[in-house]
């Protein structure tokens, strides 16, 4: 079985690889990186990119904490007192173009020890990767979905539609009724005994989400990182990137628990944008690429149709 040093290690290898690639894609500015520690156990290393050729606000986060469980945690979870420990990648990219969409993929591993006679461990996985355009596309939402599909058929061909499911109603902004984008896959708690495959078939399954992240990306930057818009195109993105704040800051079960065990909160809250507006009841023009986008925030859509 993998060790935890080894996913660790892993994590920030791919942490690495993707800086590398994203500041290739970018061409202009390059990644300020920032170890970190943290008080009661582990710390990290938040790598961010500002004002760059594509990437106007992007961040790249590595983390590794471990301590005593908040007993708010633990009592979600049904546990005694117990100590933990926590690794992952976390990236979110807000581009200075609106025709780009903003992505987001976690990708983590957990385990806690309960603090009792009987010591049992517990471990699981967790991550997932969504899309936010500013301005849906069917096509584009079609190949994300189909590179998701072909990640999880590798490990498991269920485990698409499950986790697609997942992330249309985990990636939902319920006081506005819509969804923050075209979703993608979320899972969570994934372990030998929620699922019918291996520690170390559910870490590769991990592994390959975050190898998919950059020929993803890459597809996006090559498409709309030189295309023209105006300053319509521009305001309409400042809104909706209001709305991805929204979402990271009343729902986003990552954002509390990062803040929740005292994570350091400049990393958790890198994953917000550098600007970002709120216009009174704003309602576009019928029939407008900003009111098509809002029909189409829905849950359920098959965008592998659109492939």
């Amino acid at each position: 079985m993998t060790s935890r040093d080894e996913i660790e290690k892993r994590f920030k290898a791919l942490q690495q690889k993707i800086c590398n690639a994203l500041e290739q894609m970018d061409g202009k500015s390059t990644f300020l990186s920032d170890n970190w520690t943290r008080e009661a156990g582990g710390g990290g290393l938040t790598r961010v990119l500002t004002d760059g050729r594509v990437i106007e606000k992007g961040g790249v986060n590595f983390s590794a904490v471990h301590g005593i469980a908040p007993k708010k945690i633990t009592e979600a979870l049904g546990l005694s007192e117990s100590d933990f420990y926590a690794t992952g990648v976390s990236i979110v990219l807000h581009p200075q173009n609106p025709w780009m969409p903003i992505i987001h993929m976690n990708i983590r591993y957990f385990e806690m020890e309960p603090n009792n006679e009987k010591g049992e461990k517990t471990y699981w996985f967790g991550g997932g990767i969504d899309l936010t355009p500013h301005y849906v596309d069917p096509a584009d939402a079609g190949f994300f979905h189909q590179s998701l599909k072909g990640v999880c058929d590798k490990t498991d061909p269920a485990y698409y539609q499950r986790f697609k499911k997942w992330a249309d109603d985990y990636f939902y902004i319920k006081h506005r009724q819509e969804t923050r984008g075209i979703g993608g896959i979320f899972f969570d708690r994934l372990n030998d005994k929620s699922e019918s495959h291996s520690f170390d078939e559910l870490w590769d399954f991990v592994v390959n989400v975050g190898e998919q992240f950059i020929p993803i990306y890459r597809h996006y930057v090559e498409k709309y990182a030189e295309k023209a818009f105006d300053d319509s195109h521009k305001q309409w993105q400042l809104l909706r990137r209001g709305r991805y704040v929204e979402f990271n800051l009343v729902w986003d079960k990552g954002t509390k628990f990062g803040l929740d065990t005292e994570g350091r909160t400049e990393s958790i809250l890198m994953s917000l944008p550098k600007n970002a507006s709120w216009t009174y009841d704003y309602q576009p023009m019928e029939n407008s690429a900003e009111e098509k986008t809002l029909n189409l925030l829905k849950k359920d859509i098959n965008w592998i149709s659109y492939a």
